[in-house]
């Protein structure tokens, strides 16, 4: 197990605030035909037509030598992102505003922004959230401005006793999902990450001390955008979700969704276990 360090300098971190970096790739009929045959999302592959919402979270990844990945399969600390010290890196949750459809064939880029480092204190220890802020546009417009909240936590905390919480209710609209290492696998090839703890089960298991596999938080945030676009008939406008737990592939969980006030509240958990993702979806009028 990795010692906790005994500091985090989070003067230092928050250097990175204002820091930028640039991304850019052809968003191509093949990525689409794997996207919709991995999350089994009906509808077209061909250039020029509209793609599906959130393949813009498959689009542009860092892509760094093998030389510079870190033991957990991340891209080694200190380039774009600041260099926490905690082992443990999850997506802990975010927002996206949908302004416009991304096209099938047309150059994507992603503009990405480090709006903020902070410290915390959580009941397992010490945690540090970084903020990121997304532009995605095709030629000048920007068509999702996305914040994502990456936290960084110590390795002890995995495995440090958690209060018990209460089971999650079944929603008014529900879908089950296997979260099979295949499918973990091949969202983690679509978007290019190398997080070990996503398909590399003796490390997930015996270095991270997880019961399994995790389930991707983007993965999840995915499913539930499009269980909430397919309810409504159309594409959320804003979608809003955070991470509350983890699940695992040892066992099925369920997409759910309950209306409230015109919007969608949304959330995902395994049976007889807490919310995992909880999230909120909205539609223009």
């Amino acid at each position: 197990m990795s010692a906790v360090p005994e500091t985090v300098d989070i003067a230092h971190l928050r250097r990175w605030i204002g820091r930028q970096e640039t991304a850019s790739e052809v968003l191509s009929p093949e990525l689409v035909r794997r996207f919709r045959a991995t999350l089994e999302l009906p509808g077209t592959t061909e250039a020029g037509q509209p793609a599906p919402e959130l393949i813009h979270l498959c689009l542009a990844p860092p892509a760094v030598p093998m030389s510079e990945l870190g033991p957990d399969g991340h891209p080694a600390r200190g380039g774009f992102l600041p260099p926490v010290p905690l082992p443990r890196r999850m997506w802990a949750g975010g927002q996206f505003e949908m302004r416009g459809a991304l096209t099938i064939g047309d150059v994507v880029t992603r503009r990405s922004t480090i709006e903020d480092v902070v410290l915390k204190e959580g009941r397992t220890g010490r945690l540090c959230f970084v903020t990121v802020r997304h532009e995605i546009s095709s030629g000048e417009a920007v068509a999702v401005v996305e914040r994502q909240d990456i936290v960084y936590r110590a390795a002890e905390s995995s495995t440090a006793p958690k209060a018990q919480q209460p089971a999650a209710q079944e929603g008014e609209h529900v879908i089950e999902v296997v979260p099979t290492a295949p499918l973990l696998f091949r969202y983690s090839a679509l978007t290019f990450n190398g997080h070990r703890i996503h398909y590399d089960k003796p490390y997930a298991t015996g270095v991270e001390m997880y019961p399994g596999l995790v389930v991707h938080g983007p993965m999840q945030a995915t499913m539930l955008y499009h269980f909430a676009a397919k309810l409504r008939g159309r594409a959320p406008a804003g979608f809003a979700f955070r991470s509350l737990s983890t699940l695992f592939d040892d066992t099925r969980f369920t997409l759910n969704a309950a209306d409230e006030n015109g919007a969608l509240t949304l959330w995902t958990a395994r049976p007889g276990g807490p919310v995992a993702m909880s999230a909120t979806a909205t539609f223009d009028a």
